[in-house]
């Protein structure tokens, strides 16, 4: 009778460890046997200069508790569907005009909690080193994202080869929007963002406008090696996106608040020489 209760006793210890281990989930258990909350952050990021940051501030995050895993993405379409199926907590790659794109077109309950760095779009030729000898009839390279097509009319604009229409928003132009094109300049925007840079190395068109975080993985400097650069006004600000109802997650929080400290930002200015320009807003 003994050795049936011991056995029944070892049974039902068995029982129940397996379903403390079969609870799963996010949580852990904490010295005093309560639960504690799950620190970990997923964001999800363009592999330069995105993810360089957030490996910059991981170790900074640590300290605070957090433990910051950066999953890379090499598209623009990726890390919001990730975010929308919540296996993302945040992301970081997309510039304004284009976060504000997609939630419009996706119908997705996203929170922008704030601008991190300006990356100057330029244009980048392997043709010509002075727009001065851009010839007439010369082919313009862009994205197929329309978000990208009113910030490289600005700067064509900017440099004096075309104007658009009265009343059009420049930062929503198309290349229909184009009144005036004294050049003929022809304008192709087929080609996927990533694809920029080989385009570019394969002698395709007279200028090819690069996003700069592909045009940083081709070893191009915005500044240095464009021909034409995006002005230091431009509203295509970097920012950190997460699910509306995660905004106000302390975790979050923090991230953006080593995002915006001085050393981080210092750090930014140093690593690029200057082409990804901080923010704090």
């Amino acid at each position: 009778m003994k050795k049936k209760f011991l056995g029944l006793a070892a049974v039902a210890l068995v029982t129940v460890g397996l379903a403390a281990c079969g609870s799963g989930g996010d949580s852990s258990t904490d010295s005093s046997g309560g639960e504690a909350s799950n620190k970990t952050l997923v964001v999800g990021a363009s592999p330069t200069p995105h993810a360089e940051i957030l490996e910059h501030v991981k170790p900074i995050l640590a300290k605070e508790g957090i433990d910051l895993e950066v999953k890379k993405f090499d598209d623009y379409v990726l890390p919001n569907k990730s975010l929308a199926e919540g296996d993302l907590d945040a992301n970081y790659f997309q510039h304004k005009p284009f976060f504000e794109k997609a939630v419009s077109e996706n119908d997705y309950d996203f929170a922008d909690v704030g601008a991190v760095h300006i990356e100057p779009m330029g244009l980048y030729s392997k043709k010509i080193t002075d727009i001065k000898d851009l010839k007439d009839g010369a082919t313009i390279i862009s994205s197929n994202s329309e978000s990208d097509w009113g910030r490289v009319i600005s700067i064509l604009e900017a440099a004096d080869l075309v104007t658009v229409k009265d009343g059009v928003d420049i930062e929503t132009a198309t290349f229909d929007d184009i009144k005036d094109n004294p050049k003929n300049l022809k304008f192709n925007h087929e080609v996927n963002p990533e694809l920029l840079a080989s385009t570019y190395s394969n002698d395709e068109g007279d200028l090819v406008a690069i996003n700069a975080n592909f045009a940083y993985g081709a070893g191009l400097n915005p500044i240095k090696d464009s021909v034409l650069l995006e002005s230091d006004n431009s509203p295509y600000v970097n920012i950190v996106a997460t699910r509306s109802e995660d905004k106000d997650d302390e975790r979050i929080q923090k991230l953006m608040e080593v995002l915006h400290s001085k050393d981080v930002q210092d750090w930014i200015l140093e690593k690029w020489d200057g082409s990804v320009k901080p923010v704090n807003e």
